[in-house]
């Protein structure tokens, strides 16, 4: 036997090895598979892969179709969808988006948030999505002439982030037009509310020897125009509450004394209408970091409508307690209450209870609404509790410690 012959004869005994070596293993991946699928020989198991092979790719398919139907959906809305992977890169922007944000079409994808948006503040919310599962933001696009947009993000249950853009440089002009109208028309109503009320002073003085039914016409001036004064007051102080240009003077507040000296000022108008205030506070108390002049004002307007509101003979109390992360105030009266169907609405801008229960007591619809911006400007909240006819519980909360952040200060 020639050196050919011996090669030929061990590589075939090789490739036999190798076929025989194939087949067992062959043969136990297939014990394996019959044992894990339960199938009784391997024409069962290729039934099997065969199946779970076709509803891979079914599944496939619904998962391409439903792309598809979410990106048409996304191009039929006006308002901006943009998806950033977990980091922050852009998956999908619809054609909104490009136009809010000055883009080409389809050259946002694949960019990182800040290439995309070119804007930190944009980025900023997609983060704080990503930390917290949520966040909003409201920013001026490329310069001060270019849309402002409000950004909503929430973290999606799968990955990454989908954020919506609406274009509300509309909104804002309109409401721009509306707080200057209202602060023009306040200011331009003081000038003659201050004479008249002047005027009415004097001759309130000069007609001290003039008949009763004069002096009487004279008194009723001076309140309607106190009224009159009132309501300007309060249209101007919700305007600049509202547009932002009211700010918070920031001090180390004691909501004790507070409290108190409120109480003391309005002691002597309850009295006049057979009202008696009583004060429920402990001596100290935890300072909280807020504005003094504007929280005095919250109590004021409080104590105010709990007088205005009671019948004569009866009791209001203003109390004060303190918990560990916040301090709890209210007014208690024992007026006309409020109907249950009101009580979600009062602290809306001129929303005002039914007049006939309220004849001669009315007022301007705004006083609540600037107490609920001045107590959540401070992190806090603010409800009410009544039955008709029982009287009414107004309750807020003030944050013991820092100022909330974003918290505006004046100081």
């Amino acid at each position: 036997m020639d050196s050919v012959e011996l090669l030929f004869i061990v590589g075939l005994a090789i490739l036999l090895a190798w076929a025989l070596a194939v087949a067992i293993s062959r043969g136990r991946v297939l014990e394996r598979l019959e044992d894990a699928t339960g199938a009784k020989d391997s024409d069962g198991v290729e039934r099997m892969v065969r199946t779970a092979l076709e509803e891979a790719e079914d599944a496939r398919w619904h998962s391409e179709q439903t792309s598809h139907d979410t990106t048409y959906l996304t191009e039929l809305l006006t308002g901006g969808v943009v998806r950033l992977r977990d980091d922050l890169t852009v998956e999908f922007a619809n054609g909104a988006a490009h136009v809010m944000l000055d883009r080409k079409p389809g050259t946002m994808v694949g960019r990182s948030a800040l290439e995309a948006f070119v804007d930190t503040r944009i980025e900023g919310v997609a983060r704080a999505a990503m930390e917290f599962g949520s966040a909003n933001g409201e920013v001026t696009v490329r310069s001060a002439s270019g849309p402002t947009v409000t950004v909503r993000a929430r973290r999606s249950p799968v990955s990454g982030v989908w954020l919506v853009l609406e274009d509300v440089s509309e909104l804002r002009r309109l409401q721009r037009i509306r707080a200057e109208f209202i602060d023009n028309l306040s200011h331009e109503l003081r000038t003659p509310l201050t004479t008249i009320s002047l005027l009415a002073e004097t001759a309130a003085k000069d007609a001290e020897s003039a008949s009763p039914k004069l002096r009487d016409r004279i008194a009723k001036i001076e309140v309607e125009t106190s009224h009159l004064t009132q309501m300007v007051n309060e249209l101007l102080d919700l305007s600049r509450i509202e547009s932002g240009t009211s700010q918070l003077l920031l001090d180390d507040v004691d909501m004790v004394k507070v409290v108190r000296s409120t109480a003391e000022r309005l002691r002597m108008f309850a009295e006049r209408q057979g009202l008696r205030i009583v004060v429920d506070t402990p001596d100290h108390v935890a300072l909280v970091r807020g504005d003094e002049d504007r929280l005095g004002q919250v109590l004021v307007n409080l104590l105010h409508n709990a007088v205005k509101f009671s019948p004569n003979g009866g009791e209001i109390v203003v109390g004060l307690r303190e918990a560990p992360d916040v301090l709890t105030i209210w007014v208690t009266d024992p007026g006309v209450g409020v109907p249950r169907a009101d009580l979600v609405r009062i602290f809306e801008r001129f929303y005002k209870v039914d007049r006939a229960r309220v004849r001669g007591r009315g007022g301007t619809g705004l006083g609540l609404s600037i107490v609920r911006h001045v107590v959540e400007s401070h992190g806090g909240r603010i409800w009410a509790e009544s039955e008709e006819g029982s009287g009414s519980t107004f309750t807020f909360t003030i944050p013991v410690g820092p100022a909330p952040a974003g918290f505006a200060s004046g100081g």
